[in-house]
């Protein structure tokens, strides 16, 4: 059993930068995948990008790559959504994903076993 709490997001303008962040409480957060994805007003929920164990591997979804960076720390529960060059396409709700017990990661919603809340984006122009 693992829970996740996004927080950090909030309004932005165009071209600004937000950092996410996901805590998760349990002992065995280094070995879960973990994973963002977005859902915006009266869209299904979007992959966004995702990290491996180790943090050493990475995946994003081509909307974001070279502009977003996924990491985590595992001695602090928690993983991270830098947000750089934001467009008014990012704003979204967010949230942090995780799976356990499966090596590898997924950019379909159903891999993940556990989510957070979301937290709120938004970005004007």
């Amino acid at each position: 059993q693992v829970q996740l709490v996004e927080s950090g997001g909030g309004l932005v303008q165009a071209g600004g930068s937000l950092r996410l962040s996901c805590a998760a409480s349990g002992r065995t957060f280094s070995m879960y995948t973990m994973a963002w994805f977005r859902q915006a007003p009266g869209k299904e929920r979007e992959f966004v990008a995702a990290i491996s164990w180790s943090g050493e591997n990475t995946y994003y979804a081509d909307s974001v790559k070279g502009r977003f960076t996924i990491s985590r720390d595992n001695a602090k529960n928690t993983v991270y959504l830098q947000m750089n060059s934001m467009k008014p396409e990012d704003t979204a709700v967010y949230y942090c994903a995780a799976r356990n017990r499966v090596r590898g990661y997924s950019d379909y919603a159903s891999f993940y076993n556990y989510w957070g809340q979301g937290t709120p984006v938004t970005v004007s122009s």
